[in-house]
């Protein structure tokens, strides 16, 4: 076994990694970039070592800087992680030249199964079925639209070198094709380094079932059973869960040998995953292999009792499989949800800032929380914005189920906005409940997805402004004279106190709420209701008694906004200052500004032109990924302020914009 390994990534999978040696007693050296320079990775490693810039081309793409700071370290074997070069052949052989083992499989296997379209001519001669398709050299535009044509739509464009959703797209028409293979190559291209691309049949109502395979350098190869992925929104996995459900002996058996012939015919060593598309009638096709550790991995080890990390390293250090075939058991059910630093709202937008307060469930026998960050850290615009994956396990999937509502109800982040609130509703919604599941369930169940139009009960604002009021009496008190009635801001006066009058938004809709409390009892008037409640802020935590229900919440105060962490998840108020704000004039108002820092690809339409609300009016790249910038509302883009290859930050004007009517 190895005393020392250097760990080639960042973020949760570091952490995870690290947690698995520190365990083996394991020495580990964590690499860094300098927008990572304080990264959580960083603090757990025994030993840390910068490579380069923010980008990541600049530093974790950068194997001749990790190389040498495995060498300057002394360490034995480096592990690529997900991501980065943990697929990359060239990295892996550098990595044998150089006498330090890749724990991963071998450049050749990586090469065999990195290209898809040279992957799936290798397993059509080790008989692993295929999707229809055009897996060839030819990247004509032309002659790629034809193949679709006789391939008959819908098809799938995807990246050949590529992987979590880059450079794929889905057509339904063939005038589209041109324009969707345009943008596959773009960002191909620039996720991967490579815009080569297939296309293949788009098997309706697909599911997305993956086996887990692990193969030894004795020859042995084994499968840890199934995941099922087909909960994706734009082919990026939100929830994954082991076993699939209702996968047959037969099934698993027939996938798991498929899987296991397609490893060895690549002679493949370490943790690898074979992905199949699975069609409703039970027909099942080989779709790629994820030569490296998967991101879901977790949800495997649960019903499995496993450390896949483990395995990893005693194979890659020479040990035969820990376990064989017939001792692999399945016990139970696992769900993982990814917990993202995204808008759901705004078509999942990244979303970058610091974690001003940062508090996930506790880790127990049924809740496992696999977490990259902590509060204080920053989600940057640089890499992907996870902030930690959800696992949780029991009996059954119904109890499984019960478990992950729970723990999404337990996360509170603030800093940044999270898909919590979205995987909330939905593990709840009625096909992932019964497990009705294909690629397209987000898209089938929008109308039970959209966020709550639901302004609140007078209660929930006048908990709302009990908990306004209270931390922003806590935040004025003077520590060097704590008693002093001058620096109070509760209402306090001489003989009485005043109500406070307050402006608060929740959900888009805006109330004016007076509180006035007396010896720990409140009078809220939210409009035309009157709340009568008992209870006070105490620290952070709000106890308030309205009614016959006791209502807590975690409150938590970020300059302006208002958070109540309680059993309806996350609840966000504005506290508004109509003062200052109406000091502030409103700038731009007629403009497009960028959600979020990164790189014009393309400008859509010419200046002058009238256009719909909702048309696309230009092409941003942030995080890896191209997002198409809409028309706020009908009018005329009156010009661009930006051209293709502009770098833009955080807000920047975009586009000068008249709305209709303005």
């Amino acid at each position: 076994m190895f005393t020392k390994i250097l760990i080639a990534n960042r973020g949760e999978i570091a952490c995870r990694v690290i947690a698995t040696c520190q365990r083996l007693g394991i020495a580990t050296v964590a690499v860094y970039s300098d927008a990572d320079r304080n990264a959580r990775h960083v603090r757990l490693a025994d030993e840390a070592i910068a490579i380069g810039p923010a980008p990541a081309r600049e530093s974790y793409l950068r194997g001749d800087a990790i190389l040498d700071a495995a060498r300057r370290t002394g360490a034995q074997a480096i592990h690529p992680g997900y991501g980065f070069l943990s697929e990359n052949a060239g990295f892996a052989q550098a990595c044998a030249e150089a006498g330090i083992v890749f724990i991963g499989p071998s450049a050749d296997a990586i090469r065999a199964m990195g290209d898809k379209s040279a992957a799936k001519a290798l397993m059509q001669q080790a008989g692993v079925p295929l999707t229809p398709g055009y897996h060839g050299d030819d990247q004509d535009p032309p002659f790629l639209r034809a193949q679709s044509d006789a391939i008959t739509y819908p098809v799938l464009i995807k990246a050949s070198a590529g992987g979590g959703g880059k450079g794929m797209r889905r057509v339904d028409d063939s005038a589209d094709f041109i324009e969707a293979l345009a943008s596959c190559q773009r960002e191909a291209q620039a996720a991967f380094g490579n815009a080569h691309v297939l296309v293949e049949k788009y098997v309706e109502r697909p599911r997305h079932i993956e086996i887990q395979v692990f193969g030894d350098s004795h020859g042995n190869v084994v499968y840890l059973f199934e995941r099922d992925c087909s909960v994706q929104r734009r082919h990026q996995k939100v929830l994954e869960e082991a076993p699939a459900p209702g996968m047959t002996a037969e099934r698993r058996a027939a996938m798991g040998k498929a899987a296991v012939d397609a490893a060895r015919a690549v002679n493949y060593v370490g943790a690898g995953t074979v992905e199949f598309i699975a069609a409703p009638n039970g027909d099942f096709f080989f779709m790629e292999m994820n030569t490296r550790l998967q991101v879901e991995h977790p949800v495997t080890e649960c019903i499995t009792g496993t450390d896949l990390v483990e395995w990893q390293l005693r194979v890659a250090s020479g040990e035969p499989l820990p376990l064989q075939q017939d001792q692999l058991q399945i016990r139970g059910h696992a769900l993982e949800a990814r917990l993202y630093a995204e808008d759901a709202d705004r078509g999942f937008l990244p979303s970058t800032g610091t974690l001003r307060h940062l508090r996930l469930p506790a880790n127990t026998a049924h809740v496992r929380v696999d977490a990259g960050v902590e509060q204080g850290d920053a989600i940057t615009p640089f890499y992907d914005p996870m902030i930690a994956k959800l696992i949780v396990w029991d009996v059954d999937r119904d109890a499984a189920l019960r478990r992950m509502q729970q723990a999404l109800a337990e996360c509170e982040v603030v800093g940044v906005t999270t898909n919590a609130a979205f995987l909330r509703r939905l593990v709840m919604t009625d096909s992932f409940a019964h497990a009705d599941l294909d690629t397209a369930l987000i898209e089938r169940e929008q109308a039970a997805l959209a966020p709550s139009a639901d302004s609140g009960s007078p209660t929930v604002w006048a908990l709302a402004a009990i908990a306004a009021v209270g931390s922003q009496a806590a935040a004025s008190v003077d520590a060097r004279d704590p008693h002093s009635p001058w620096q109070r801001q509760d209402g306090w006066r001489l003989g009485a106190r005043a109500p406070h009058a307050l402006s608060l938004e929740y959900r888009g809709t805006a109330q004016a709420v007076t509180a006035l409390e007396h010896d720990g009892t409140w009078s809220v008037t939210v409009g035309d209701a009157r709340v009568l409640a008992h209870g006070a802020l105490d620290g952070d935590m709000l106890r308030v008694q309205a009614g016959d229900a006791l209502h807590r919440a975690r409150v938590v105060r970020d300059g302006n906004e208002v958070y109540l962490f309680g059993t309806e998840g996350a609840q966000r108020f504005t506290l508004h200052d109509p003062v200052s704000e109406a000091d502030q004039a409103v700038a731009d108002a007629g403009s497009l500004l960028a959600p979020m820092p990164g790189r014009i690809v393309a400008t859509v339409v010419t200046p002058g032109t009238k256009v719909k609300r909702g048309a696309p009016l230009l092409v941003l790249e942030a995080m890896k990924m191209e997002h198409t910038l809409q028309a706020p509302a009908d009018g005329v883009v009156q010009g661009y302020r930006v051209k293709a290859g502009d770098q833009v930050g955080d807000g920047a004007v975009l586009v000068d914009f008249e709305a209709d009517g303005a």
